[in-house]
C-alpha cells in the first residue's frame, strides 16, 4: 500500500537556542533518510510550561550550560562560540518570523534557518539585525527570499508564529528543541537517534 498521509517530522525550536543549533543538521538527514518532511516551528521559550531564560537561571545552572556546551561542540565538532557577541539577542522575532515567512513561500527554509543559526553561535553575527538577516536569506534562498525579510511581518505571518508557541503549549513542550512525530515529543538534540527509530516506525506504519 502507498503512504496516506505525509509522514512528518515537526520541529519546535528556538532560533537563539544553541541545542538547536546542535541539532539542526541532523535533524534534516533524519528526516530525508525517513522520506519525512521536515516542518520547522520556530517558538519562543514557553513559560508556561515551565521554560525559564538562561539569564534568569541560577548562576551554578547558567555555569554548567557552558560546561555542557563545551563538551558537546567537541564531541559533534560542530563550531560555537560559548560566549558570542550578539547572545542574548536583543530579540529573535525577526528571524523567526522570516523562517516563517520563507517555509510559507516554499522556499528552503532550513538552509537558511541554518544560516541564521551558524551566524550567531559560530560567526559573531547579530540576527537581530534585518540587513543581516536578508544577508543570509540571498546566500541561501535569493533576493525574493530576502524580500521577506520585514518587521512587522504580515499578520498571517504573525499568527503563525504565535499559533507555533500555543501549540507547544498545548502539546506539553518545555524546551527546546522538540522533535514531534505523530504525539510523539523527543526533546532534545541528543534524542535524535528515537526520532529516527519514530520516523521509522510511523513509515511502517504508513504503508502496511
Amino acid at each position: 500500500m502507498t503512504r496516506s498521509s505525509p509522514l512528518l517530522l515537526q520541529a519546535f525550536y528556538g532560533i537563539s537556542s544553541p541545542w538547536a543549533y546542535f541539532g539542526a543538521e541532523r535533524s534534516k538527514a533524519v528526516a530525508d533518510a525517513a522520506g519525512a518532511e521536515l516542518v520547522l516551528r520556530p517558538i519562543r521559550i514557553i513559560e508556561a510550561n515551565g521554560g525559564i531564560p538562561l539569564r534568569n537561571r541560577p548562576d551554578s545552572r547558567q555555569q554548567y550550560h557552558a560546561v555542557e556546551l563545551d563538551r558537546w561542540r567537541r564531541f559533534l565538532n560542530i563550531p560555537l562560540n560559548l560566549k558570542p557577541k550578539f547572545y542574548p539577542c536583543r530579540t529573535i522575532e525577526p528571524a523567526a518570523q522570516a523562517v516563517i515567512a520563507a517555509q510559507r513561500a516554499g522556499l528552503d527554509a532550513f538552509a537558511f534557518s541554518f544560516a541564521i543559526q551558524r551566524g550567531l553561535w559560530a560567526e559573531d553575527r547579530d540576527i537581530a539585525d534585518l540587513d543581516t538577516l536578508r544577508e543570509f536569506a540571498r546566500a541561501t534562498i535569493g533576493e525574493g527570499g530576502a524580500e521577506l525579510v520585514r518587521d512587522p511581518q504580515p499578520q498571517d505571518i504573525r499568527d503563525e508564529w504565535l499559533g507555533n508557541l500555543a501549540e507547544a503549549e498545548r502539546r506539553g513542550i518545555f524546551g527546546t528543541p522538540t522533535y514531534v512525530v505523530g504525539d510523539e515529543l523527543f526533546w532534545g538534540q541528543d534524542r535524535l537517534d528515537f526520532v529516527e527509530r519514530a520516523l521509522a516506525a510511523a513509515s511502517l506504519r504508513e504503508t502496511a
